[in-house]
């Protein structure tokens, strides 16, 4: 299975996750009630995600683990489709509950439970 095709069979069985291309090209955007949590750039070539905090995606750019997310904020990192799925799959589930937790109380509480993916 391609690294795209792996990114989106992760993204699609989180809870109201829906995958749109905003900026039109052939982007993959993986969003929960409209907020982004991953997202497949036109290029294809890896899968951008929200870490906790810039310090974190610092220390995984730094380990080599994943490279600055070009175009977002620094809070995000790029992972490469040559990353380990468990690591694909960590990533993108604390992505996810990262925006899941910015949501309101209300929109929160109308999605089920994660399950581990």
């Amino acid at each position: 299975m391609t690294g795209r095709n792996l990114v989106n069979e992760i993204c699609a069985k989180l809870p109201g996750a829906e995958k749109s291309d905003p900026w039109g090209g052939g982007h993959d955007a993986w969003k929960v009630h409209g907020k982004m949590f991953a997202c497949i750039g036109s290029k294809g070539d890896g899968v951008s995600v929200k870490c906790p905090d810039i310090e974190t995606a610092g220390v995984l750019i730094d380990a080599g683990a994943a490279i600055r997310a070009p175009y977002f904020h620094k809070s995000w990192v790029r992972l490469e489709w040559d990353a380990p799925e468990d690591e694909l799959r960590h990533r993108i589930a604390v992505s996810y509950d990262i925006i899941r937790a910015s949501l309101t109380k209300k929109l929160q509480a109308s999605l089920p439970q994660r399950e581990d993916n």
